[in-house]
């Protein structure tokens, strides 16, 4: 389906869960009331004030569409097995009751255990059946609120055909193929996909315009022909029918296709990273903001640590390195130092120790001082960075910054991490840190950046905490 539509029914999907919340908590709260009225003689009357009730919801309403958003639940639930829908309502609402929980430790409302119960439970068993029947229900929505898009598409080859598939399967969503628009006389009169669809010249789209239904038209054709169609084009732009074009110039790049502008010129934009301005914006102000707060929470030790280095080995108490950021940018790389002074005059001498392709990593390195062996496997070493973050040199989260002569040796596909701006921690450190071999590091960074996402960022930072704390995986 569009992007577009996608959006809607996933809109679609967070409202139906705000309504079920507010229904689970409202059928709730009267069988908590009616149940110490007439069945069971609880110790204390229950009751609730408005505004604690709407808090209450609104608590609630956030906490289980943000879990839906953070674990992309409502991507596909129309689509999912119906074990699925059951185990992701299940865990929904049982983090839920958790922040639920919470909240009523912090503001003390002394909520009943018994109506925490029901509310929890109805909400599970309301998500569960709204969505086990979600299907039938969109169906319906479109059915009776939603006109279906007519399509028609140019061109017989097989971006054409591909292109017409991808519509059918997209038919549940109330887009249709009207039929294919061939150029030359030599193309069938007849393209048979899941259905048999007619084949018209192209010289009949105007006629075709004034008489029948077509909302939209995709040109999937070769592109050295597009160029000759500008007044198909216009004709389209005339009569108000959106076109649009199938890229495949280049069928085998991974990057996200889209328009931008320059001034007044359209520039068609490939970006094999992340580009919404906007999120990137977000990611920066919550790395100022959450790398602000721990060093100042953390400085108290980091004082107690350079204490420790400076009085058990001769040598300054930070290491300082040039590293390579975001598109090769060069900057000052801090970290508490956790080797004896003179360990990067030794690293020749220690080459054949190296257990790793490109990057230098040596096992029980003996150029460690006792403290620094302390500080490297509980991460310590690192805490300096977040001042680079701060600076901006530096994320939170992203592929951990290289030495320039690492980037010398990379193969041309693992340059692409140089396009993220480099983090504390990534994918690799929760899956396993020193322990990943170099291969499976840069494919998880390569992995990382195709999935970026604000969520995902917190997911990373979450699961790095206990994965530092146990100090598994740091050598």
């Amino acid at each position: 389906m569009f992007r577009g539509h996608h959006r809607k029914v996933r809109l679609l999907f967070g409202l139906s869960d705000l309504v079920v919340i507010a229904s689970a908590f409202l059928l709730a709260y009267q069988a908590r009331i009616a149940l110490g009225v007439y069945t069971v003689p609880f110790e204390h009357e229950f009751y609730l004030l408005a505004p604690v009730r709407a808090l209450l919801v609104g608590w609630s309403a956030a906490a289980w569409i943000a879990l839906g958003i953070w674990w992309q639940i409502y991507d596909r639930i129309d689509a999912a097995h119906p074990r699925v829908i059951l185990a992701n309502a299940f865990r929904q609402s049982l983090v839920g009751a958790v922040s639920i929980v919470v909240l009523d430790f912090v503001l003390k409302l002394d909520l009943s255990r018994a109506f925490l119960a029901l509310f929890v439970g109805l909400t599970w068993v309301l998500l569960s059946v709204f969505r086990l029947n979600a299907g039938r229900i969109l169906g319906l929505v479109r059915r009776e609120f939603c006109t279906p898009i007519y399509i028609m598409v140019v061109g017989v080859g097989e971006t054409a055909l591909r292109i017409g598939r991808q519509i059918e399967e997209a038919a549940p969503y109330g887009i249709r193929l009207s039929g294919f628009l061939a150029e030359d006389d030599a193309a069938p009169q007849e393209i048979e996909l899941a259905a048999r669809y007619p084949v018209r010249p192209l010289p009949q789209l105007p006629e075709m315009l004034r008489r029948n239904v077509i909302d939209e038209i995709i040109f999937a054709m070769d592109s050295r022909r597009i160029t000759e169609l500008e007044e198909v084009f216009l004709m389209c732009d005339e009569e108000g029918v959106r076109t649009r074009v199938a890229i495949d110039f280049f069928p085998h790049v991974n990057s996200q296709v889209y328009l931008d502008r320059l001034g007044t010129s359209p520039l068609l934009t490939f970006s094999a990273t992340p580009h919404d301005e906007i999120l990137l914006l977000v990611k920066r102000i919550t790395d100022m903001a959450l790398g602000g707060a721990a060093l100042i929470l953390v400085s108290p030790i980091m004082l107690a640590v350079a204490l420790l280095i400076k009085i058990t080995s001769p040598g300054p108490v930070i290491f300082r390195q040039t590293r390579c950021g975001l598109n090769g940018r060069k900057f000052a790389f801090y970290k508490f130092r956790s080797m004896c002074r003179d360990a990067e005059a030794m690293r020749a001498s220690l080459e054949h120790l190296n257990t790793k392709s490109t990057v230098f990593k040596i096992p029980d390195d003996p150029r460690l001082t006792p403290a620094g062996r302390w500080l490297r496997k509980f991460s310590i070493d690192e805490w300096p960075q977040l001042w680079n973050v701060v600076k901006g040199d530096m994320s939170l989260v992203g592929p951990r910054p290289p030495l320039p002569d690492e980037v010398e040796q990379y193969k041309r596909w693992q340059r692409r991490r140089l396009r993220m701006r480099p983090g504390l921690t990534c994918l690799w450190v929760v899956n396993g840190r020193d322990d990943v071999d170099f291969e499976t590091w840069m494919r998880m960074d390569m992995q990382y950046i195709d999935n970026w996402s604000l969520g995902l960022d917190w997911k990373i930072m979450l699961r790095t905490i206990p994965q530092v704390l146990s100090g598994r995986g740091a050598h």
